[in-house]
């Protein structure tokens, strides 16, 4: 556990987004494929329908502060979406962080993809001394209150989830490894599809109705086999009404044909009468 300062400056004067570093050059590493692709499609399926997109804010591997007594110290979820903030930052600018004390509003749920190295951080296993940085399980807990929290192994493809119930984090009962989150009218699954040309289990988010929200790439292509559909039913349609034609009009060349029969049968009896 660490110790907070006995007092807090003045919020204008706290350190704002501008002022905070978006990178850490100590950190190992930059994020992997896995940990590019797999945000990516969170982001792109993540559409609650009872929100407006501009009061939807969604990230993955950005700097989360939150705390105005160690403005230095963050976090920095996988992904993570905050509800009923400007998509903008004052509807205007691109944000370089999350700010808790700028923000006044905290994210809706974070998602964590484990990894051999922070698997003991991420499930909260990791004990820090006084005044060390909290783990991630502890500001998403105890500091920050984050409804709920999710943790994606893709080696083992367990899903695991968890909401707050008297401010302590309590596992939630999946079923067929799905979660469905009535606050925003989305449920959260693994998908057996192709991501970025890797077919295996992805999470991705699904609506009521049980189908996978689509992503924009998909939209397109739905769009344009429907099209496709209908230009196929327009051909077929018109190939039906031109076989129509052509029978009706065979219909009326026998038609003719028996008339004119008919008128030389008439014209012979009349010969031969005269």
């Amino acid at each position: 556990m660490y110790q907070r300062t006995p007092s807090l400056p003045p919020k204008e004067m706290l350190p704002t987004m501008y002022d905070l570093p978006s990178e850490n050059p100590e950190e190992p590493g930059l994020p992997d494929e896995f940990h590019l692709f797999q945000p990516e499609l969170l982001r792109q399926t993540f559409r609650p329908s009872n929100y407006p997109a501009e009061e939807i804010f969604i990230a993955s591997d950005l700097n989360l502060y939150y705390d105005p007594y160690h403005p230095q110290w963050y976090k920095r979820p996988d992904w993570f979406a905050a509800l009923g903030v400007s998509r903008l930052y004052q509807g205007e600018e691109l944000r370089l962080s999350y700010v808790i004390w700028q923000e006044e509003i905290v994210p809706f749920i974070a998602i964590e993809l484990l990894s051999p190295g922070t698997e003991a951080e991420d499930l909260g296993r990791t004990v820090r001394g006084i005044n060390q940085p909290p783990t991630k399980w502890e500001v998403y807990e105890r500091i920050l209150g984050i409804p709920y929290y999710v943790v994606f192994d893709r080696y083992s493809n367990q899903l695991q989830a968890f909401t707050l119930k008297s401010g302590k984090y309590q596992p939630l009962r999946l079923e067929n490894q799905q979660l469905w989150l009535e606050e925003v009218q989305l449920g959260l699954g693994l998908w057996a599809g192709n991501c970025q040309g890797i077919e295996r289990l992805w999470l991705r988010w699904y609506g009521r109705d049980g189908n996978w929200i689509l992503t924009p790439t998909e939209q397109e292509t739905q769009r344009a086999e429907q099209e496709a559909q209908r230009a196929e039913q327009e051909a077929q349609r018109a190939e039906q009404e031109a076989q129509r034609a052509e029978q009706e009009a065979q219909r009326e060349r026998q038609r003719v044909l028996e008339l004119e029969a008919l008128l030389a049968r008439y014209q012979e009896q009349f010969g031969q009468l005269n």
